[in-house]
């Protein structure tokens, strides 16, 4: 479900009463565990986390203005979705989340490219996701991307 948001406390405001302890949850999470760097927004309309114009100037290369994408999440109608692109550019962190996540959740993994995706709120797995947060640096995001994505 798309929300009009220009700040991460207005997105949060306008998902239903059920999920706002899991996003204010998923937030504090993400923010307490993820390198220093990284910065938090509004991105493509989830709230996102992103490496700014001050450490990568050439920005997103499917838009420049925009600043480099790493994770997001978002409240979607039938899930809150987490993306990671790391888990999508490097192998090693898809096999240990893939691995690792069975030891954190009962449910079976609903997992795209880049999408981890929790049907049920009270099963999101906090502690996995810190974990994953704490993988890849800024500098090292910056190395995968331009190694294996951005087009040259």
């Amino acid at each position: 479900m798309p929300y009009k948001a220009t700040s991460v406390e207005e997105y949060i405001n306008q998902v239903p009463e059920d999920r706002k302890s899991a996003l204010h949850k998923l937030r504090k999470t993400i923010l307490e565990n993820l390198p220093n760097g990284f910065k938090e927004g509004i991105q493509y309309g989830m709230i996102g986390y992103y490496v700014p114009h001050s450490l990568y100037l050439d920005g997103y290369h499917c838009n420049p203005k925009e600043p480099l994408p790493f994770m997001s999440f978002a409240s979607q109608k039938n899930s809150i979705n987490l993306y990671h692109s790391g888990i999508y550019a490097v192998p090693e962190i898809k096999d240990w989340f893939v691995n690792e996540y069975p030891k954190h959740c009962k449910r079976k993994l609903d997992m795209g490219k880049s999408c981890i995706r929790f049907k049920k709120v009270a099963e999101i797995p906090f502690e996995l996701i810190a974990e994953l947060c704490k993988k890849i640096t800024v500098d090292e995001w910056i190395a995968v991307y331009e190694t294996n994505i951005k087009k040259k």
